[in-house]
């Protein structure tokens, strides 16, 4: 055990502040000299051994009665292995602008708050470590094992703000099953490897303003399972590599306005209140919101990747950032076209949403576009049939479209009979010949007025006219009855 007159001068400074909480400061004064991530050597006075911080966390010198004992040190080099696991800490750690030698171990640590600010060193690991306090790491440099906080509680907030972690693998800060009372703060954190968040609980939301996530290749941020209240990934948040968010539960904000994804964003099964996908530029990657449910979403037509997965997508609202207008729409349609295959749920939801909207007419396209993409994946007398019922009916959503034909064929048939004469079936017996009325008897397959049994053609033209308008009729009949069914079935 470490005795008074072992310790250096700089370690007797600490032990003797320690009991009253009171600042040591081993800073020479000169910004390019306390860089604790600079090349400049620092001299042996401002050393200190991990074993007397150690020492002094876990009651090497008890305080008087009513101090309140912290550990506080700036501008020192921490030599050796600073070394806490499993420890119950009742003091505050607060380190600032110090270069630690090797590695911090918190793994399975009850302590109160832990503040290392500025600092270089080579990880962290606080795995299934409890927080009274606050976990602050605010522009510091852990360049080699990175941060551990698996499984660990935190009663106030974690901030990671200005960070710069690099891990030995795939990740540079491990954080699954991590739970807080307060947000976690990681503005402008840069990173090597990914940051891992799976089945993380944030009530007061998670923030990557300005964040740099880089791992190509590989995940540059995993929040699968995550429950936070907010998710902000705006403001030149940047990630290069995967995001993740599958099953996550956002109650407010989940946004990447301003972003740049360089790589797939993964949201399936998501739910978030808003979700603002704005990026500063098109994902490179495939952008996949099958069953997703958000309560309004929010894009633009510039920040559409090339493939998007929208199947089971669910929203309240919906805004594009343009004018509620017929180019609207199109605009829709050609962002449901990205999803690759055909699927009616999204033709469907988006119907669904302009409805809500009191836009009937809307709908009804979005409807009859499902119907042509539908048809696209049919066998040749699939595609034939359905290529009659849109020309004709336009899928039982363009019924006008039937009466068009019928005004144009029985205009047709009036002209061409009028300019010949029939042949009575019955000479001298029934009313003269209305070129009018036997057109519309023909294209009527059902009843009768009377006039096609009554006369008949001997020439060639009028006799297959006829024949002609009779089947289009038919046709006619056969496509409103199939394209009305199809909409009062399914609508």
């Amino acid at each position: 055990m470490l005795t008074y007159n072992q310790l250096t001068p700089s370690e007797r400074a600490l032990w003797d502040a320690f009991p009253e909480g009171r600042a040591v400061d081993l800073r020479s004064g000169d910004p390019g000299t306390d860089d604790p991530a600079g090349d400049a050597v620092w001299p042996e006075e401002r050393s200190v051994r991990a074993a007397v911080v150690a020492a002094l966390l876990l009651g090497a010198n008890d305080p008087p009665s009513g101090s309140v004992p912290a550990l506080r040190l700036s501008g020192a080099r921490i030599t050796g292995r600073l070394d806490l696991s499993g420890a119950e800490l009742a003091h505050a750690l607060s380190l600032e602008d110090c270069r630690l030698d090797e590695a911090v171990s918190l793994v399975g640590t009850t302590a109160r708050s832990v503040r290392v600010q500025g600092c270089r060193l080579p990880g962290l690991d606080a795995r299934l470590a409890r927080f009274d306090g606050s976990v602050r790491l605010q522009g510091s440099v852990l360049d080699g094992e990175g941060l551990l906080l698996a499984n660990a509680t935190v009663a106030g907030e974690v901030k990671l703000s200005d960070a710069r972690i690099s891990g030995v693998g795939e990740w540079a800060v491990m954080a699954g099953g991590l739970t807080t009372e307060g947000a976690m703060f990681a503005e402008r954190l840069t990173t090597v490897g990914g940051l891992r968040l799976p089945g993380a609980a944030l009530p007061r939301g998670l923030f990557l303003t300005g964040a740099a996530l880089r791992n190509p290749g590989g995940a540059a941020l995993v929040a699968d399972q995550l429950s936070a209240s907010t998710v902000d990934c705006s403001g030149g948040f940047t990630a290069e590599g995967t995001v993740r968010l599958r099953k996550a539960r956002i109650e407010d904000l989940l946004t990447f306005e301003g972003a740049l994804l360089e790589g797939e964003l993964v949201a399936i099964a998501l739910q978030a209140g808003d979700l603002d996908l704005r990026t500063a530029a098109p994902p490179t990657g495939t952008v996949d919101l099958t069953s997703a449910r958000v309560t309004s979403y929010r894009d633009g037509e510039d920040t559409w990747p090339s493939r998007i997965l929208v199947e089971g997508f669910v929203y309240g609202s919906l805004d594009s950032g343009t004018t509620f207008d017929r180019g609207d729409l199109h605009r829709r349609l050609a962002w449901i076209a990205r999803h690759p295959g055909y699927s009616p749920q999204p033709y469907e939801q988006l119907a669904f949403w302009y409805r809500q909207m009191g836009h009937e007419t809307y709908a009804r396209r979005v409807l009859l576009e499902k119907q042509r993409r539908h048809r696209r994946t049919l066998h040749f007398t699939g595609r034939l049939w359905g290529r009659m019922l849109d020309t004709t009916v336009g899928y039982g959503f363009r019924p006008w479209l039937a009466g068009l034909w019928l005004t144009a064929l029985t205009l047709c048939g009036t002209l061409v009979f009028r300019a010949h004469s029939p042949t009575p079936v019955k000479p001298g017996e029934g009313a003269p010949f209305q070129p009018f009325v036997y057109t519309l008897d023909l294209l009527i397959p059902f009843g009768g007025l009377g006039h096609r049994t009554a006369w008949y053609w001997t020439d060639d033209v009028s006799q297959w006219l006829a024949y002609a308008l009779v089947a289009a009729g038919w046709v006619l009949t056969t496509a409103v009855v199939a394209g009305v069914t199809r909409i009062l079935s399914r609508n």
